[in-house]
């Protein structure tokens, strides 16, 4: 919504007019589209969520999807898309753009695994959240003396998870790019037993495990009682922090500077700490790694 916000009320201000396509690429096709003007995005800067909704459309993954959606466009004199979204949704905007269109693409996903960018919006906020709710749930672990499992998103990448883990100083975090067997697992929670402590925390993302099956080998292999917490989609709602409000609203400013400057099929992007832009096809095939570091701080913060 932030972001929304910035697009519209930047487009205007620059003398464009700025239509809403509801429903995502869905939309587009079956031409879902409002006029939006700067009140329509009044008081939205703090609101999770879209007020354009979302949807997935598997029209659209095929190339006669795309066509309609590009005719769509020209039927209502559309000029430019600015897309904003994941890896998913930028991938239609650069099938969009060999029909002529011309897009913008901004980064917004909890994962952060766009690979041209450091930051994608949303992340800060779903870390927040799900910091919030492990450090509440760690108060009830500590008096108990248990062990907790809590399962975080992140299907393909374990950016969040490890944040996550780091922030509230997980025992162990398991992520996808680094793979850890269950036995390394327990031996992390025996070393943690050894030193003292009485209470456990592991923070898993679901593409590493499922948090039943992380709690299972435990439960097999120690005399500890795991509790598991799936967080969901808790991670995906709520108001942004501020974090994601400002890295929103420059992103949107920059998107609609691009197009007033005629540089089309680029994604905004945030590098050595500036606000920057890259072509689509090289975004799109840029990787992000996670760095080994990461789990190195990790076992030392736990004295493992």
């Amino acid at each position: 919504n932030a972001c929304v916000r910035a697009v519209v009320r930047a487009a205007i201000h620059h003398g464009f007019e700025v239509y809403g396509i509801r429903r995502g690429w869905h939309g587009l096709i079956h031409g879902d589209v409002i006029r939006l003007q700067i009140k329509d995005v009044s008081r939205i800067i703090n609101r999770g969520g879209t007020i354009l909704y979302t949807a997935r459309s598997k029209e659209f993954m095929t190339e006669e999807g795309q066509r309609k959606a590009a005719s769509t466009c020209k039927f209502l004199g559309l000029d430019s898309v600015i897309a904003i979204g994941g890896d998913g949704t930028f991938r239609g905007a650069q099938a969009l753009s060999k029909f002529g269109v011309n897009v913008i693409g901004i980064p917004a996903t909890i994962d952060n695994d766009i690979g041209c960018t450091n930051y994608c919006l949303g992340f800060d906020t779903a870390a927040n959240t799900a910091i919030d709710c492990i450090d509440k749930l760690r108060d009830t672990m500590q008096s108990h003396e248990r062990c907790s499992v809590v399962e975080v998103m992140g299907r393909h990448a374990g950016f969040l998870a490890m944040y996550v883990g780091l922030a509230v100083g997980a025992t162990a975090v398991l992520v996808p790019e680094h793979p850890v067997s269950y036995e390394e697992l327990v031996e992390k929670i025996r070393k943690a037993r050894l030193n003292g402590f009485s209470h456990y925390m592991v923070v898993v993302a679901e593409g590493a495990a499922s948090g039943d099956q992380v709690a299972a080998a435990i439960r097999e292999a120690t005399d500890l009682d795991p509790r598991v917490t799936v967080l969901g989609h808790i991670q995906r709602g709520g108001d942004p922090t501020g974090r994601d409000r400002v890295a929103a609203t420059k992103m949107g400013y920059l998107a609609v500077d691009l197009l007033k400057q005629g540089l089309t099929n680029r994604i905004v992007c945030t590098k050595d700490g500036g606000y920057t832009h890259v072509d689509m096809d090289e975004g799109l095939a840029t990787h992000k790694q996670m760095q080994r570091m990461e789990m190195d701080v990790l076992d030392a913060m736990t004295g493992l």
